[in-house]
């Protein structure tokens, strides 16, 4: 004979067996030894064997409220977010968003009014706007000065991961905060259809100093794989940035070993470092490759795969708040070069890393060698769309704006200057206090 049982037939007849046995047991307690036999304790008010509409109604209720919370808290967290970055604005928008009874939530209500206020407290920032411009980062000292051939130019050449972080710290310790050099200036065109370039106004925090950081001709040209130093960029399986690194034992690893996924880490950690997103600019050639990967000659192995490689990278670095220069094609003194051959330059610059960059307006002089201003050269390279032009002043920060373009030096640091002119830093840091001992 086949018996068939509900789940409350099988309740009631292990109750009435565990009644049986339980005699004159508490309600409680006979609750408990019927849950315990059908594998329910805690799951019901008081042990009950199974959830009774009133049970029910209140479960169905408390989870109501739970959603409603953690949603309302989603949208709170998410200002609070955009607001760490000084989108004041875009985060009382996300507030000013919410309907229904949440939108009379004091919470609500006092974050709205904490960013309206802090946007109302942003002040335009009139004055030099630093530009540091740093090499490439040596993450193992130990193998990168172990005393061959290259140990001198590393030392001098290059700043060690170490260095990098104590800067970090100490430009975001001084109030320095990140700023894109798109916000400093730009093209603006009048009612006639005339376009300038003219100042923006550059609002800040109260007390923050606006600062530019960049990476120089980014190609690892000379970087001796195994030497401790990254050898190219990457996208890791997140698709981020990183750089690829082989370590003591051989293995290649990717990871925040140079400038651009520390600078990235390091402003993940502390978004009040970057003013709505900025990060930095990346100059690239194309004689010794863009990011580490040979492009400029057909026949090289694995070429269009090196040229795919480094589009996607380009991709997700202006995705992430990154500008990409050009650094002339070969990276030669602009100075020195007749029009003709500077035009030939940014051609092949524009055929060759253009397409796969993406168009630029920055231009980093090569060794800081800037054109005549005003000059034929100058004329191409405003008619060839470039309105930032950066040379190198190590001691001095300085921006100007002129005729179309905007004109801004660079303080490159490398191992040389942090040890024989440490003074061209202090507004920025303590040299003596952040100088590798490994040097």
């Amino acid at each position: 004979m086949r018996l068939r049982y509900g789940w409350r037939g099988l309740a009631l007849a292990a109750a009435f067996g565990i009644a049986g046995l339980c005699g004159g047991c508490s309600r409680a307690a006979m609750n408990y030894q019927l849950a315990e036999s059908i594998g329910t304790v805690g799951k019901y008010e008081n042990n009950e064997p199974v959830e009774t509409p009133q049970m029910k109604v209140e479960r169905e209720q408390r989870e109501s409220q739970e959603a409603k919370e953690e949603n309302l808290q989603a949208q709170l967290d998410a200002a609070a977010a955009l607001a760490e970055g000084y989108y004041y604005e875009e985060a009382a928008a996300v507030l000013q968003a919410i309907t229904g009874d949440d939108a009379e939530d004091e919470r609500v209500a006092a974050a709205i009014s904490e960013y309206q206020a802090a946007q109302e407290s942003l002040t335009a920032y009139e004055g030099d706007i630093p530009h540091l411009c740093f090499p490439g980062l040596i993450e193992d000292t130990m193998r990168a000065f172990d005393g061959d051939d290259m140990s001198y130019t590393y030392s001098s050449s290059m700043v060690t991961v170490k260095e990098f972080r104590a800067m970090l710290q100490s430009l975001y310790e001084n109030n320095y905060v990140l700023v894109d050099i798109h916000s400093i200036a730009g093209n603006d065109t009048d009612a006639r259809g005339v376009t300038t370039v003219e100042q923006k106004e550059l609002l800040l925090p109260p007390g923050k100093k606006p600062i530019i950081i960049s990476q120089d001709n980014l190609n690892y040209s000379g970087i001796k794989n195994g030497d401790g130093i990254a050898t190219k960029l990457v996208l890791d399986d997140e698709g981020n940035v990183k750089a690829l690194y082989t370590d003591e034992g051989g293995h290649d690893l990717k990871g925040d070993y140079d400038l651009i996924p520390i600078l990235d880490a390091f402003v993940e950690e502390h978004p009040d470092f970057s003013l709505r997103g900025a990060k930095g600019i990346v100059s690239v050639s194309a004689f010794e490759g863009v990011f580490g990967y040979p492009v400029e000659d057909s026949a090289v192995l694995n070429y269009e795969d090196n040229r795919a490689a480094v589009q996607k990278i380009a991709t997700r670095l202006k995705e992430t708040g990154w500008s990409i220069a050009c650094a002339g094609y070969d990276r030669s003194y602009m100075n020195e070069m007749t029009v003709d051959r500077l035009k030939s330059d940014i051609q092949q610059w524009m055929e060759e890393v253009g397409t796969l960059v993406g168009e630029t307006d920055i231009l980093f002089y090569p060794y800081g060698a800037e054109v005549a201003y005003p000059s034929d050269q100058l004329d191409y390279l405003l008619d060839s769309g470039f309105v930032y032009l950066c040379g190198l002043w190590a001691d001095t920060d300085f921006w100007e704006l002129r005729d179309g373009y905007m004109r801004q030096t660079r303080r490159f640091i490398d191992g040389y200057t942090l040890e024989n002119v440490p003074q061209y830093f202090t507004n920025f840091f303590d040299v003596s206090q952040l100088l590798d001992s490994d040097r």
